[in-house]
């Protein structure tokens, strides 16, 4: 009988599933994890010893790198770019002092967080909520923990993971990732931001602020026989391990986006959505090598601002933010368009498609979303007698109105269109 060839240290049998690479000297194939070379770093390696052969081969050497344009400190003529994500960028992170978000952020608590007072004070700044009592959400137990997402999400559920140092990413069965976060000996920052599990069992437990439900396009215009699918963006756990970092974004389809930290912390790199900094953020986004480039060193100010565990912000249309996790964290987020923020949300939409952005969290059908939300108000508007009034507002300047003889409708855009560029026809509302 033929004898079965046999490799590596461990002297065992060829397994497809499993990751090898070749001795440049001996000629014998070892596995990756035998021999402590992960399989991605294997294609920056010129020459390859195994363990045996260093001894009188040396030791492996890597390929040289050019057109480096930022780098760690060295002596050598080549030098490494910091990658926004990898552990020399995060150290420098977590040393750097930012202006308090005290200057921008709005403390509200839960039951002051009302259509009356966004309409009132508009949605412009992030508001954070220290108690989620108030709001109209449910939330887990404090005990609920990352086992219980793959108990109610299902553990064969194919997960998008970013792995936070490369800032790339793959999929992963969801019991596969929580087995690495529970693991003791993670060789790799993952980090999972896109589990929307509104068709699942957990959908059930976890529900949405009031005041997102009230506003949102998607759940208050969206037709329930529509030909086209709901935009499931409502419900989102993201679970992230220490040091997990997503790098400076705008939502997708300028939408608005609720954060709670049922478990742990994270901190956002808060940057406001000015014409000079949208076409900074469109000119940065846009360059090949944006990744090895920290966008807040472009603009005035960038404010940081710690969300811990219990605490609820809301972060509005167009505010370009990145987000830090110190500690390991179990947080739960949704997306939301709506009638305070159209001016910033077409804005934020039309940057999205000239950079022709590739989001994890994608808004799809945001264009089919904006037309039901202008024939609903294109059919309000038809069946009943409306007008224009001017009515003094708190400073005692005029603000416009729409009105009949039963209701009064106000909202804080200015003759802004609800439909894209793009289309064909334009849907002017005309409010104030």
């Amino acid at each position: 009988m033929a004898t079965v060839p046999v490799y590596c240290i461990c002297r065992l049998p060829y397994d497809v599933t499993q990751f090898m690479i070749e001795c440049d000297a001996c000629k014998d194939w070892f596995h990756g994890s035998c021999v402590g070379v992960d399989e991605d770093d294997a294609p920056d390696i010129d020459i390859y010893h195994c363990p045996n052969c260093e001894k009188t081969h040396g030791k492996s050497t890597l390929k040289k790198k050019k057109n480096w344009n930022k780098h760690d400190t060295g002596q050598s003529g080549d030098v490494k770019p910091v990658q926004n994500g990898s552990q020399v960028f995060i150290k420098e992170l977590r040393s750097r002092t930012f202006p308090s978000s005290e200057d921008v952020v709005v403390k509200l608590s839960g039951c002051q967080l009302t259509v009356d007072y966004l309409e009132e004070n508009s949605f412009n700044e992030p508001i954070l909520i220290q108690k989620k009592e108030g709001l109209g959400m449910t939330m887990p137990a404090p005990t609920f923990y990352v086992s219980d997402v793959e108990n109610y999400v299902g553990p064969d559920v194919l997960v998008d993971v970013v792995d936070v140092t490369k800032q790339t990413d793959s999929k992963m069965k969801l019991k596969e990732f929580v087995d690495y976060y529970y693991s003791t000996n993670r060789k790799k920052v993952l980090n999972v931001i896109n589990l929307e599990f509104s068709d699942t069992r957990m959908a059930s437990i976890v529900e949405s602020p009031l005041i997102v439900r009230r506003l949102s396009w998607v759940e208050n215009y969206w037709p329930d026989d529509a030909l086209l699918g709901k935009p499931k963006v409502t419900k989102y756990c993201l679970i992230c391990v220490k040091d997990s970092y997503t790098d400076f974004h705008i939502e997708n389809g300028g939408a608005s986006v609720w954060y709670h930290v049922l478990k742990g912390e994270k901190i956002f790199f808060l940057i406001k959505p000015t014409s000079a900094n949208l076409s900074l953020y469109e000119r940065w986004r846009s360059s090949s090598n944006h990744s090895e480039m920290f966008f807040a060193d472009q603009v005035d100010k960038c404010y940081k601002c710690t969300l811990k565990q219990g605490q609820t912000l809301f972060i509005p249309s167009g505010w370009i933010n990145a987000v830090l996790t110190p500690v390991d964290c179990l947080a739960f987020s949704g997306h939301f368009v709506h009638n305070m923020s159209v001016e910033m949300q077409m804005r934020a939409y039309e940057v999205e498609k000239r950079l022709k952005v590739a989001s994890l969290t994608p808004f799809p059908n945001f264009e089919t979303a904006c037309w039901y939300t202008g024939r609903h108000y294109l059919e309000r508007f038809r069946s009943e007698s409306w007008s224009w009034c001017i009515l003094p507002n708190k400073n005692g300047l005029g603000a416009s109105f729409l009105t009949n003889n039963r209701s009064l409708y106000h909202s804080n855009y200015h003759y802004a269109s609800s439909m894209p560029e793009s289309s064909h026809t334009h849907l002017k509302l005309h409010t104030c």
